[in-house]
């Protein structure tokens, strides 16, 4: 039976007078019982958006977390190997919530009736708007797999995703899946579309015969006085988990050294914040920024994971933030830095649901 909004608090009200209990969700109705959700108080001078591996899911979906994420060895029993209760523990996140059932698969069929889809693209744009008019400045990251999985992404060669990625308002972007058009493709796009629009960055994609970079390995932006650097690291395993046909010219890799060779090059440059736009995965993330010296946090992609609450690594030359921002538009990272003295000297972090009853689709 399908109750309307109307409906649904009658029923919520009858029964409050009845005394019925109504187990994890007596508290209110989706629209009310969240109302600060996206109501998120800006902090420090720096801040970044993130999303990452929407896979051309342009419309509102119901998502459900997954209920096992096996981790081997160290990372047993780690984020982001921690699913239901355990996950909600280390996040401290009241379970029954919006945010309780965003992160996990607790209660879902329940859960998801009461808050309804998650994602779309007219809707993170609504809630990207939002975060961008409280953080002048802020950039939108896009961290790849975003122009394929889809038919009409596939018939467009994409298009109908960079398209939509233009009206997003992406600033900054590497890949993976995009890869499956071509390279001619992909560099079609990066020399039209995003033309002084979005840059596309790839740090360890460079020329089968001469070692060349192909791409940009990383854009420095002063974001209210204070210099940062975005350094994109593409998927490391292109040529063996899609077609090495379609990319035939090109070598990929995780390519370690080169990129502290370009953290030390944008150190030297005078970036106070450097943060690694990845799509690595999170596991080779955390290793990675325990090899990797200079760069303030990673932002990741690949495995789907929606980590509520960064990882910090500690390296031979401090700590690295580790974070990923799950998939099909469903969350929207929302890192702001406090810049001071050259260094970063706090951050906030939330990881925010894309609830499509509770964000309006924007127009355009």
């Amino acid at each position: 039976m399908n109750l309307s909004k109307r409906d649904f608090l009658q029923v919520m009200a009858s029964a409050s007078v009845a005394g019925m209990a109504l187990g994890r969700y007596a508290d209110a109705d989706a629209q009310t019982v969240e109302q600060g959700l996206y109501d998120v108080a800006p902090f420090g001078n720096v801040s970044l958006l993130h999303m990452t591996d929407c896979h051309a899911q342009l419309k509102p979906i119901y998502f459900r977390e997954p209920s096992v994420n096996l981790g081997l060895g160290a990372q047993l029993g780690q984020l982001p190997h921690l699913v239901g209760e355990q996950l909600l523990k280390r996040a401290g996140v009241r379970p029954g919530t919006a945010l309780a059932h965003a992160y996990t698969f607790l209660d879902f069929e329940r859960a998801a009736r009461r808050y309804g889809k998650v994602g779309g693209f007219a809707h993170l744009a609504t809630l990207v708007k939002k975060m961008k008019a409280s953080r002048p400045g802020a950039l939108l990251l896009d961290g790849g797999d975003t122009w394929q999985g889809s038919a009409t992404a596939l018939w467009s060669k994409g298009q109908d995703m960079v398209d939509a990625a233009l009206l997003l308002g992406v600033d900054i972007m590497t890949g993976h899946w995009e890869f499956t058009y071509g390279a001619n493709r992909v560099q079609e796009v990066v020399s039209g579309d995003f033309k002084g629009r979005i840059e596309f960055l790839a740090q360890n994609i460079r020329t089968a015969d001469f070692d060349d970079p192909v791409f940009r390995s990383y854009t420095l932006r002063e974001i209210n006085g204070a210099p940062v650097a975005i350094i994109g690291q593409a998927f490391p395993y292109t040529p063996i988990a899609n077609p090495r046909h379609l990319v035939p010219d090109w070598t990929f890799g995780i390519q370690e050294e080169n990129l502290q060779k370009v953290v030390d090059e944008v150190r030297r440059q005078g970036a106070q914040l450097v943060v690694l736009l990845s799509h690595n995965g999170m596991d080779v993330d955390l290793k990675l920024a325990s090899r990797v010296t200079g760069i303030d946090a990673i932002l990741g992609g690949h495995t789907h994971d929606g980590v509520a609450k960064p990882v910090s690594v500690s390296n031979a030359g401090g700590k690295t933030l580790v974070t990923n921002a799950g998939s099909n538009g469903k969350f929207l990272g929302v890192m702001d830095f406090e810049v001071k003295g050259s260094q970063v000297t706090d951050f906030r972090y939330r990881l925010l649901p894309v609830f499509a009853n509770q964000l309006k689709a924007d127009p355009g």
